[in-house]
């Protein structure tokens, strides 16, 4: 049986992005880089909601072309050769080896995880509310850093009560803390 692993990075005060969209607050270390690397080595596919696949998609093909940072270099051509699954209403279609799920994603999520999968779903709200909605995310790996952004866009928005059960903890060169939680019939 595969699952859905549910990667984030956060801030103290529970925003995935600051009060004007902005993402340039994540602290990037050996460790946490390192630790990324093993999580997204372990999926079989990247999934991700519309919006962070145009973030994605705008800087993983060319961030060499942005970057000197070590995690980016190591990351970009991972990236470009991985199985990728973009759940949108509005995208018809996405390169880089990239499958866009518009109907029936329940059905075809639970798919891949029946088949034996690891999905990865790398940050959003949306699309992470709609898949713990339907109790298809398996683990939660909340990554806190050490800023309060004030406001912005949340992490969640439960429509309804989940229990969970800690897995994990670890703490980073960063100063970022790693939250790791499943879902609680599955934590024994």
């Amino acid at each position: 049986m595969g699952k859905i692993t549910h990667f984030v990075h956060q801030s103290l005060d529970g925003f995935i992005e600051g009060p004007n969209g902005e993402f340039d607050w994540p602290r990037m270390d050996r460790e946490l880089s390192a630790y990324s690397q093993f999580l997204t080595d372990s999926a079989d596919i990247f999934l991700y909601g519309r919006v962070v696949w145009e973030m994605m998609s705008g800087y993983w093909p060319r961030a060499e072309e942005f970057s000197t940072h070590e995690h980016d270099l190591a990351f970009a051509p991972v990236w470009r050769e991985a199985s990728k699954v973009v759940v949108s209403s509005t995208l018809t279609e996405a390169d880089w080896n990239t499958r866009v799920i518009r109907t029936d994603v329940v059905e075809e999520l639970t798919a891949c995880k029946d088949g034996g999968a690891h999905l990865v779903l790398f940050g959003g709200s949306t699309l992470a509310g709609f898949l713990t909605e339907h109790q298809l995310i398996d683990e939660y790996q909340i990554f806190v850093h050490p800023v309060l952004l004030g406001g912005g866009k949340p992490v969640f928005t439960p429509q309804q009560r989940v229990d969970l059960s800690l897995v994990e903890t670890a703490t980073f060169d960063s100063q970022v803390v790693l939250l790791r939680h499943a879902r609680t019939a599955q934590a024994a």
